[in-house]
């Protein structure tokens, strides 16, 4: 855009230098088609507009993209995390203190996008003037070539000039407005600089503290295989225990059976009473050798 300011700025120069030599030695045809060529290089000003501001505006949509990216990422991230970060107080803390900043990061953003649409609003505004401008000078092409139909050839040379001058203002307040917008571009290419930094250092924290917590879950799931082995160690050692226990019970009663049965002793003792069965036992054995003694 400099460079298509610069080269147009030197035609103008050009043309002004010869418009002040010796206007009279222009054919009237040449002079139709300088007034053409200075139509031709607004509306070729215009279009330039144009197209930077589509190229803002496309900008501006990619930057709501990669908000609107981030923030579904941070979602994914705090509905995956969430069962850690309940068992962790300080990571939830420091995951709060994170998510504020970032909050306020993206409302400084938005503020941003509406300050660049006030922007845009605003050039389009200008572009709506110098669409005015524009349609304000046409009439003098007209009036032009009505002249060179009655007359053959330009009187107002002047009025031209004066024209001229008008077109040269303009053509060096678009150019501060170019220079304007480049340092605008520049600005916001430092600003975006900044915030792709800020990103990958959030991001390779985000990195460290997966790998912190697939590590302790690893931890955790060695810890859990062990106590379930030792759970089923317990358990079948009890289950031999009461197999153990059962088969003391059936000896006590069998041996208790016997021995009434052969003492003729009357059975009060109820089946489920183990202990009073083998006091039983005992004192029938106990008798038998006080009688074998």
């Amino acid at each position: 855009l400099e460079e298509q300011l610069r080269a147009a700025f030197r035609d103008k120069l050009c043309l002004l230098t010869v418009l002040a030599g010796d206007p009279a030695t222009l054919l009237p045809s040449t002079r139709v088609l300088l007034k053409r060529r200075e139509v031709v290089e607004v509306e070729q000003e215009l279009q330039n507009r144009r197209e930077e501001f589509q190229q803002r505006m496309q900008r501006l949509a990619q930057r709501r993209q990669q908000l609107a990216r981030r923030e579904r990422q941070h979602r994914d991230a705090i509905l995956k995390f969430d069962s850690f970060l309940k068992a962790v107080a300080a990571r939830r803390e420091r995951a709060l203190r994170r998510a504020g900043e970032e909050r306020a990061r993206a409302a400084a953003e938005r503020a941003e996008a509406a300050r660049l649409q006030r922007e845009l609003a605003g050039l389009l505004r200008h572009r709506e003037r110098l669409a005015r401008r524009l349609q304000s000078l046409r009439p003098f092409g007209d009036y032009l070539r009505d002249v060179l139909a009655r007359m053959g050839q330009f009187q107002d040379v002047p009025a031209m000039l004066v024209h001229v001058g008008v077109l040269a203002g303009v053509r060096a307040a678009l150019a501060r407005e170019a220079e304007a917008g480049q340092e605008r571009l520049a600005r916001d290419r430092a600003e975006l600089q900044r915030y792709r930094q800020d990103t990958s250092t959030e991001l390779q924290g985000t990195k460290d503290e997966l790998a912190w917590l697939h590590t302790h879950l690893e931890a955790a799931h060695q810890d859990a295989l062990q106590w379930e082995s030792c759970w089923t160690h317990i358990q079948n050692t009890a289950t031999q225990k009461t197999l153990l226990l059962v088969q003391i019970k059936l000896a006590v009663l069998n041996l208790f059976q016997l021995t009434t049965a052969q003492l003729r002793i009357p059975t009060d003792r109820a089946q489920e009473d183990t202990k009073a069965q083998l006091d039983m036992v005992l004192l029938c054995m106990r008798g038998l050798a006080d009688i074998c003694a």
